[in-house]
This record gives C-alpha cells, sequence and structure tokens, in this order.
C-alpha cells in the first residue's frame, strides 16, 4: 500500500511514516521545506517537496499519484496567526481534497480536532482554526473519495501508551501524537472506516478493541 501524507515532517507524519514502512508500506511524504527531506528519510519515508499553500492542484496530483490513500497532516502550526490557518488548515486540505480527485486516489484521511463539529464564531485565533478544520472535514464529507475524518483532543508528545478510546461523538481528554499515529495506521487497513467521523483520546481498550466497537464488530 501506498500512502502519501501531506505535512509529512510532522510529528504525527512522521510517526506514521515509521509504523507504515515497518510493515511493508510506501510512503510518499509532501514536505515543504527542503531541509526536512533528512528526517523523512530517516523513517523510511520518500520527501517531496509540495507547498499545499503555494502549489496548483494539478502539482499536488502529481505528487500523490499512484497513492492508495492521501492523510492530510498538516498544520499551521503554534504561534501562526489566522490567515494561515485558513491557508494551510482549510485551503490546504482541500487543495488535497481535489488533488485526490484527479490523482484518482480513492482514500482520504483527515487529521482534524475536537471542537471542529461546532466551532465558535469569534476572532480568537483557534476559533479560526477550529471553524478552518470544520469547513475542511465538510468539504471532505461531500466529496466522493472514501474518506475518514479523525478529531483527536488535544495532543501530548508522551510516549505511545496502546489505549485508547474511539467514540462518534465528542469528549474529553488528551492523547500522544505516537497513539494517534497508531489509529492512524490501523485505520488505513480498514476499509470500514470509510465514511465516518471519529473522535480519538486516550482510553482503556487497546486500538484493536476500540476499533472493533467503532466500526460494529
Amino acid at each position: 500500500m501506498r500512502i502519501a501524507i501531506a505535512g509529512g515532517h510532522g510529528k504525527i507524519a512522521l510517526a506514521l511514516t515509521r509504523r507504515l514502512e515497518a510493515h511493508g508500506g510506501s510512503v510518499a511524504s509532501l514536505i515543504r521545506n527542503p531541509n526536512h527531506e533528512h528526517d523523512v528519510r530517516a523513517r523510511g519515508g520518500e520527501p517531496i517537496v509540495c507547498d499545499l499553500e503555494r502549489a496548483t492542484v494539478d502539482q499536488v496530483a502529481r505528487a500523490i499519484a499512484g497513492a492508495d490513500a492521501v492523510v492530510f497532516a498538516a498544520g499551521a502550526g503554534p504561534g501562526s496567526g489566522a490567515r494561515r490557518k485558513l491557508t494551510v488548515d482549510r485551503d490546504g486540505a482541500i487543495r488535497l481534497l481535489e488533488a485526490a480527485v484527479a490523482a484518482d486516489v480513492p482514500r482520504y484521511m483527515m487529521i482534524s480536532s475536537v471542537g471542529a463539529e461546532n466551532p465558535p464564531d469569534d476572532d480568537d485565533v483557534f476559533s479560526v482554526y477550529l471553524r478552518a478544520k470544520a469547513q475542511a472535514d465538510a468539504a471532505v464529507r461531500a466529496s466522493d473519495r472514501g474518506w475518514t475524518i479523525v478529531r483527536p483532543g488535544p495532543l501530548t508528545d508522551g510516549p505511545p501508551v496502546g489505549r485508547v478510546r474511539i467514540d462518534a461523538e465528542p469528549y474529553r481528554g488528551e492523547i500522544s501524537r505516537e497513539d494517534v499515529a497508531a489509529v492512524l495506521d490501523a485505520l488505513l487497513a480498514e476499509p470500514r472506516s470509510a465514511g465516518l467521523t471519529l473522535y480519538l483520546n486516550g482510553g482503556e481498550d487497546t486500538i484493536d478493541q476500540a476499533l472493533r466497537a467503532s466500526l460494529g464488530r
């Protein structure tokens, strides 16, 4: 399976790349900064310089051509202003979606955020971020791709625990980026996750148990 990851140098993306490579997957990592190529290669990914803020849909489509799925793991990042929340977290996700259609990539995995289900309408930067995520999620849901939207709670840099809770409704909690990557890895191998919006945090169940419960098996 070949997976294209937008935002390939992010912490979740690098952890996911390592996991996919470990069980024989092929990863195309879209990065903005050429200086990040070494970090991607060290995890087993193939770095492709492609800036979602500036690339055309055709350029992104060429970068992800041949992929079985794309993962939107990009983000404007902490400290960025409201404008980049829109140009990266909303417009970048939609551009990747349009490229997936153009390149005939059947699966689209969206890393969103809890709170996107009911974002505030004020001008606070985090409120703009949640609205950007909500608008991108709406575009993904309206598409004809086999989409899955994952909305984790607050992220930590702690070690993987391997115990999570996956729910169809929002709830409070937090989760390590490593555990998010492990869940994404499992979801990419599970076609029945297509068409679902899943909330994700640390919990009591193993990832396999949580997935069985959320997918009804």
